[in-house]
C-alpha cells in the first residue's frame, strides 16, 4: 500500500501491515516453518500419498514397490513412511538398523541402493531406540512429527516423493493433505474381497472431499501364484478392486498377485521390485508404475501453461459482491487478464470449505491472484505456497469493479477483516 492508501497490483498484495503485530514468537515461528516446508516441497515435482481405508492390504509393500520401481527407471525418488504407530518401510527395505545423519541443511534421509539408483528414505522407525517400543501419541503430536519430516528432512530435488500412510482416513493422511502444497494425488490400495472394498471406498470419498486427485486403485493379493507350477488361484477372489474403480470413476492401475516371493523379499529386507525375477508379479508391478511415469512428462507442459497465463484473478463472490471471507462465498468470479485488460470472465462453484481445499482448487483452476476482504495468515500462506498472490482488505464491491480498480492501481484496501 502506498502513502495515498491505494493498492496497485505490482506491490504483491495489500495485507494490513499489522498481521503479525502482537502475534508473538509462536506465530512468527509458524510462518518461518511454513516457508521452509514450502521451499522443501517446491524442489519435489510430484508428491504421491499411498493410502487405504483397510489395514492388512499390503499398502506399505505397494508403496515400497512404487518407489523402488520409479527409482529403477532412473528417476530421483524419496519414500516417506508416516505410519507413526507401525512403520514398515525400514523392514521392507532392509534398513531396520539404519539411523539418519544431520548436517547444516537438515536431517539427511537414509539412502537405499537400488541397482545403480539411490532411494532416499525417512521413517519414524529410524528415530526410535527400541524397535519394540510403542509410540503413544495423540493427533497433534503426530501432525508435528509429519511436518518435521517434510520441512526438516533435506530431501533435495526429487522427481517423486512417495508417502506411505497408515490405514484409514485419520490424522496422518489428513495431515499430509493439509501440509503439502500441490499434492499430486493418491494411490489407493485394496484387496479383492468386499470386506476390504467397503472400507477402501471411504478413502476415495476422502480424496473427493479434499479435492485430491485419485491417481488409481491397486488391487493387491489378487490371486495366489503357486511357487511350484506358477498357476494363479483366486484365493481372495479377483476383480473387486477393478469393479470398484470403475464404479467410482477413478483409474485402475492393475492387479498384484499374492506371491510368496513378495513375502520373502519383505521379510529379507531386500528392495521388493528389484529382487523379483521375471514373472506375473514383476510384470504387474511394472505395469502399475507406467501411468505414474506420465506425471514426469507432463511437468514441463503444466509449467509452460501456467507461465503463459498473464493473470487470472479470483474474486470470492456472494450476492453479487465481493465476499468478506473467501470460505463463505457462493461462487468465485474468475477474470482472465492480458495487457492489463479483462478478456474473459467466468463463475465457478468452489468445493466445500475445508482447511487447505480452496487454495489447492484455485491452483488447479490456474488462478494467479485472489482478492478478498479478509483472510487468516495460515490461509494466506497456503495460497502463496501454490504461487497465488494474495490481496486482502478489499471492499465489498461488484467483482468487475474490484478488478478494474485493482488493474488501475486505485483499489482502496482497508484492514484485513472477515464477516464471520
Amino acid at each position: 500500500m502506498g502513502s495515498d492508501g491505494k493498492c496497485g497490483h505490482g506491490g504483491g498484495g495489500c495485507s494490513s501491515g499489522n498481521e503479525h503485530q502482537g502475534g508473538g514468537r509462536d506465530e512468527m515461528n509458524e510462518f518461518l516453518d511454513n516457508q521452509l516446508l514450502s521451499k522443501r516441497m517446491s524442489m519435489i515435482k510430484n508428491k504421491i500419498i499411498v493410502m487405504s481405508g483397510k489395514g492388512g492390504v499390503g499398502k506399505s509393500t505397494v508403496a515400497a514397490n512404487i518407489a523402488v520401481g520409479l527409482a529403477m527407471r532412473g528417476l530421483r525418488v524419496g519414500l516417506l513412511d508416516v505410519d507413526i504407530h507401525g512403520p514398515s518401510v525400514p523392514r521392507l527395505l532392509g534398513l531396520a538398523d539404519a539411523r539418519p545423519d544431520h548436517d547444516e541443511f537438515g536431517l539427511k534421509p537414509v539412502e537405499c541402493k537400488v541397482g545403480d539408483a539411490v532411494l532416499r528414505v525417512m521413517s519414524i522407525g529410524f528415530l526410535t531406540s527400541n524397535r519394540d517400543e510403542a509410540i503413544i501419541w495423540r493427533g497433534p503430536m503426530k501432525m508435528t512429527a509429519i511436518k518435521q519430516f517434510l520441512k526438516d528432512v533435506a530431501w533435495g530435488e526429487l522427481d517423486f516423493l512417495v508417502i506411505d500412510s497408515p490405514p484409514g482416513t485419520g490424522d496422518e493422511p489428513l495431515s499430509v493433505c493439509q501440509l503439502i502444497p500441490g499434492l499430486t494425488g493418491a494411490v489407493i490400495v485394496t484387496t479383492p474381497q468386499k470386506l476390504a472394498i467397503d472400507d477402501v471406498r471411504k478413502s476415495i470419498a476422502f480424496c473427493n472431499r479434499l479435492n485430491l486427485r485419485v491417481l488409481g486403485v491397486v488391487e493387491n493379493m489378487s490371486g495366489f501364484v503357486c511357487p511350484k507350477c506358477g498357476e494363479t488361484i483366486d484365493v481372495f477372489k479377483s476383480g473387486g478392486g477393478q469393479e470398484m474403480a470403475a464404479d467410482m470413476g477413478v483409474p485402475f492401475l492393475g492387479k498384484i498377485p499374492l506371491d510368496p516371493a513378495v513375502v520373502a523379499a519383505g521379510d529379507d529386507g531386500s528392495p521388493v521390485a528389484a529382487s523379483i525375477a521375471d514373472g506375473p508379479t514383476s510384470a504387474a508391478f511394472s505395469l502399475m508404475i507406467e501411468p505414474l511415469l506420465t506425471l514426469v512428462n507432463n511437468d514441463d507442459e503444466q509449467i509452460q501453461q501456467k507461465e503463459g497465463t498473464a493473470m487470472r484473478i479470483a474474486i470470492p463472490t456472494a450476492q453479487g459482491s465481493l465476499c468478506m471471507h473467501f470460505g463463505h462465498c457462493e461462487v468465485f468470479t474468475i477474470f482472465d487478464v492480458e495487457d492489463n485488460k479483462v478478456i474473459r470472465t467466468e463463475t465457478l462453484t468452489p468445493p466445500e470449505h475445508e482447511p487447505g481445499v480452496i487454495p489447492r482448487w484455485l491452483s488447479e483452476q490456474k488462478a494467479t491472484h485472489i482478492i478478498a476482504g479478509g483472510m487468516g495468515s495460515r490461509a494466506q500462506d497456503l495460497f502463496k505456497q501454490y504461487g497465488i498472490e494474495v490481496v486482502v482488505g478489499a471492499p465489498a464491491l461488484a467483482p468487475q469493479n474490484v478488478v478494474e480498480q485493482y488493474l488501475s492501481g486505485s483499489l482502496q484496501c482497508g484492514g484485513n477483516v472477515c464477516d464471520h
